[in-house]
C-alpha cells in the first residue's frame, strides 16, 4: 500500500481534498476529525485538558469549548505546545493504526491529511507528500467567509508553516483555486504515479 501524507495552509482545500479522495473510493483520515475525536467527553484527553487549562474550557454540558480554547491556543504558543504535547501522540496513534488496517484490507492507496505534517516531522512515515494549495489572498477570503477576525486568521496562518515552504518540501502539489473540482484530474494523476 502507497501511504500519502496530505497537508498545506489552513483553508486551503485539505477538506476538500478528502472528500474528492474518499469519493474515488481511496481511504483517508483526517487528524483534525481525530484530535475532535479524542476530546469527546470521558476520553482521558479530555480530561488532562481540563487538568492543563482548567474547567472553564468546558461548556454546560462538560463538552470542550472549541473556539474558546483555540482563541487561547493561538494567542499562546506556549499553551499552544502544552495542547499539542496532550494531542498529538495520540492523533499520531490514531491515523498509524488506521493505515496499518488499510494495508491489512489490501488498500492500494490510503491518505492521511495533517496540517502540521512538516512541522512535526511525520513526513518519513509516508510514501509520498501532497501539499494543497492556494493563493494567500484566497485563503484568507475562505477564512474570512467563516467568520473569523482578521486577528483570529492571522493567528491561525502564523501557526503554521508557510505554504509556500510546505509546497517546496512536498513531492506533489494540488491547486485548489478555482473550482474545486479541478483536483480531480490533478489527484489521478499523483495516484497514477506513486
Amino acid at each position: 500500500m502507497k501511504l500519502l501524507g496530505i497537508t498545506g495552509g489552513i483553508g486551503m482545500g485539505k477538506s476538500t481534498a478528502a472528500d474528492i479522495l474518499q469519493r474515488m473510493s481511496v481511504p483517508v483520515i483526517d487528524s483534525d476529525d481525530l484530535a475532535r475525536h479524542l476530546v469527546q467527553p470521558g476520553f482521558p484527553a479530555l480530561a488532562e485538558i481540563v487538568q492543563t487549562f482548567g474547567g472553564d474550557y468546558l461548556d454546560l454540558h462538560g463538552k470542550l469549548n472549541r473556539p474558546l480554547l483555540a482563541r487561547r491556543v493561538f494567542s499562546d504558543p506556549i499553551a499552544r505546545k502544552s495542547l499539542e504535547v496532550i494531542l498529538h501522540p495520540r492523533i499520531e496513534a490514531g491515523w498509524k493504526e488506521a493505515a496499518a488496517n488499510w494495508e491489512e484490507m489490501g488498500a492500494r492507496f490510503g491518505c492521511v491529511v495533517i496540517p502540521l505534517l512538516f512541522e512535526k516531522g511525520y513526513q518519513k512515515a509516508f510514501d509520498a507528500t501532497v501539499c494543497v494549495a492556494c493563493t494567500a489572498a484566497e485563503q484568507k477570503r475562505r477564512l474570512a467567509a467563516r467568520g473569523w477576525s482578521a486577528e483570529e486568521v492571522g493567528s491561525r496562518i502564523e501557526a503554521q508553516w508557510p505554504a509556500e515552504q510546505k509546497m517546496l518540501l512536498s513531492q506533489f502539489v494540488v491547486w485548489n483555486e478555482g473550482n474545486p473540482d479541478l483536483q480531480s484530474p490533478q489527484w489521478n494523476r499523483i495516484l497514477a504515479s506513486v
